[in-house]
């Protein structure tokens, strides 16, 4: 399910139309879109040091530099419409005719159902989004539902991390060498300054996951594998909502559509 609701939740981050209708509303930057649009469920009260435990893998003070500015620009209501009208567009432009095929409510329906059956407890994130209103337009309630799912997965996979022990800089770092890229390159740490990215890679090392060499320990292999299989553990409440036919039918929905979104966006 991960694979088939994972490039429908990554819309708003591949899709321009989702940045550019955010910046439409007065936002500086793609990064004022990207906190607006996604924190814009705890509205315009909640300070950027809760924001940023909730989103957890920023480094210190990246988050201050948006929340609550881009309140100061434009509202949450604002920007919840906003990032929901560009990914709509972007969806549209990317599925084709595909956009108004049946197999699009249905799949929105399906995905919908188990998006909103979970419980909400220890998900602040998916908690807040579940209060956003439900749109009627199909590819916006399958939008929807995978970002509900996309946000669900997130809360569980800080769980996963924490439970190891490893801090939201610390994840960059372990996910860039478990797939074999020096930290320094990787998207998400490549601007900090040298010497706080070696800061956290040194204590790392301190710890046994990096080895002298600067790749990850048989030790950081086995945690990122631990942290791996309780997310996907975590993740599975929302679809023992379905019975086996019902899943069954939705698996086949979202194939086509899935595939459309993998063909586009770098994954």
């Amino acid at each position: 399910m991960y694979d088939l609701v994972e490039p429908i939740g990554l819309v708003p981050y591949f899709a321009d139309e989702s940045d550019e209708a955010l910046m439409a509303l007065g936002l500086r930057n793609p990064w004022d879109a990207y906190f607006a649009g996604r924190a814009a469920p705890f509205g315009r009260s909640v300070p950027a040091e809760v924001v940023h435990a909730v989103f957890y893998n920023f480094a210190p003070g990246e988050v201050a530099r948006h929340i609550p500015r881009v309140w100061e620009l434009t509202t949450p209501e604002a920007a919840l419409a906003a990032r929901e009208r560009g990914c709509v567009a972007g969806m549209r432009r990317i599925l084709g005719e595909l956009a108004d095929d049946p197999r699009v409510g249905r799949a929105a329906d399906g995905l919908l159902k188990a998006a909103t059956s979970a419980p909400a407890g220890g998900r602040a994130l998916y908690a807040a989004l579940r209060t956003v209103p439900v749109p009627d337009e199909p590819v916006a309630r399958l939008w929807h539902a995978a970002t509900l799912l996309r946000e669900h997965r997130g809360d569980g996979h800080t769980v996963a991390l924490l439970a190891e022990g490893i801090g939201g800089t610390e994840a960059h770092v372990l996910h860039a060498l478990s797939i074999d890229l020096p930290a320094e390159k990787f998207g998400r740490v490549w601007h900090l300054p040298a010497a706080q990215l070696d800061a956290v890679i040194d204590g790392m090392r301190a710890r046994g996951l990096v080895g002298s060499d600067g790749w990850l320990t048989s030790d950081g292999r086995a945690a990122k594998e631990r942290v791996e299989s309780l997310t996907d553990q975590l993740a599975e409440a929302p679809y023992a909502a379905l019975a086996p036919a019902e899943l069954a039918a939705l698996v086949a929905d979202l194939e086509p559509i899935s595939a459309k979104f993998r063909a586009t966006f770098p994954m």
